[in-house]
């Protein structure tokens, strides 16, 4: 088994570098998979369109999502991912700018597993990868791939 995935939804080149940069300087090791906007993400966790040939059964450890987003936005990407059967489990990090509490209330009402406020600091954007990538890539237990394979079958 190879390393675990992390499904980062984000249009912003240099939040997109920023991840990749944090995660990197916390020695946290895995298969950062970049997905620029909605239905993209969504292609990619479904394994159609330029993803078709991804293994469908796999799934990351967690994905993080952006709520600006361009086509379709985090809020109904997150919408989507819980209403799908194959997806409904899987852990979903809001990791946005948003200041906004009705985001906020939205993003938990659609079963968000957490919500992260972006920090502008390097340092302190740095330490809330870190941490993420600490609990849901190591200390976290998930379902998402076991009832994902049993919902497929029953």
């Amino acid at each position: 088994m190879g390393l675990p995935t992390i499904l980062l939804v984000e249009d912003d080149s240099n939040d997109e570098e920023l991840g990749r940069l944090a995660l990197e300087a916390n020695s946290i090791k895995c298969d950062l998979v970049i997905a620029h906007d909605g239905p993209q993400a969504l292609d990619y966790l479904w394994a159609r369109g330029g993803y078709a040939m991804r293994e469908a059964g796999i799934l990351p450890k967690v994905v993080l999502l952006d709520l600006k987003l361009p086509k379709l936005s985090g809020i109904e990407v997150l919408r989507q991912i819980r209403d799908h059967p194959r997806t409904r489990h899987l852990p979903v990090v809001i990791f946005t700018s948003s200041k906004e509490e009705s985001d906020l209330i939205e993003c938990y009402r659609l079963g968000a597993n957490a919500y992260v406020q972006k920090p502008i600091d390097f340092a302190e954007f740095s330490a809330a990868l870190q941490q993420i990538g600490i609990f849901w890539l190591i200390a976290n237990r998930t379902l998402s791939n076991k009832l994902s394979a049993h919902e497929q079958t029953a």
